[in-house]
């Protein structure tokens, strides 16, 4: 379980504000956004999240841990759509999985990285190229 502490609401909004600028362009390859649907609005929300692509897969690290509007909404919805690298993707079977499996797959840098960083939750998406 991750042990950081929760940002206060006012620095996620100045965070989000830059970060949803730079995230899912090539300038910014660690980034991606993800769009998502309100489970009870409906409304369309977008986030940037730090991505580690693999093979058909998306992994995104879950500093706040498990229980995000943004995880929920996707998980609600079975999927959503991420921009990375200036690219759409359609986004499916949003699933909880360890910190080993996502290091049995990581590129070098970012798994030395990941063996020092103490968080645990991952949440792994299934990526299809969307032409949008």
């Amino acid at each position: 379980m991750t042990t950081m502490r929760l940002p206060t609401e006012r620095a996620v909004r100045a965070f989000n504000s830059v970060a949803i600028r730079l995230a899912g362009t090539r300038a910014m390859p660690v980034w991606a956004v993800v769009q998502h649907a309100g489970r009870r609005s409906g409304k369309t929300y977008t986030t940037p999240v730090a991505v580690i692509p693999a093979a058909g897969v998306f992994y995104v690290g879950l500093p706040w841990g498990r229980e995000t509007d943004w995880v929920r909404n996707l998980r609600a919805a079975g999927g959503g759509t991420m921009r990375w690298k200036g690219t759409t993707y359609d986004v499916s079977d949003p699933t909880f999985v360890d910190k080993a499996e996502v290091l049995n797959v990581a590129r070098l840098p970012q798994r030395e990285i990941l063996k020092r960083w103490s968080m645990s939750d991952f949440l792994r998406v299934r990526r299809v190229p969307n032409p949008r």
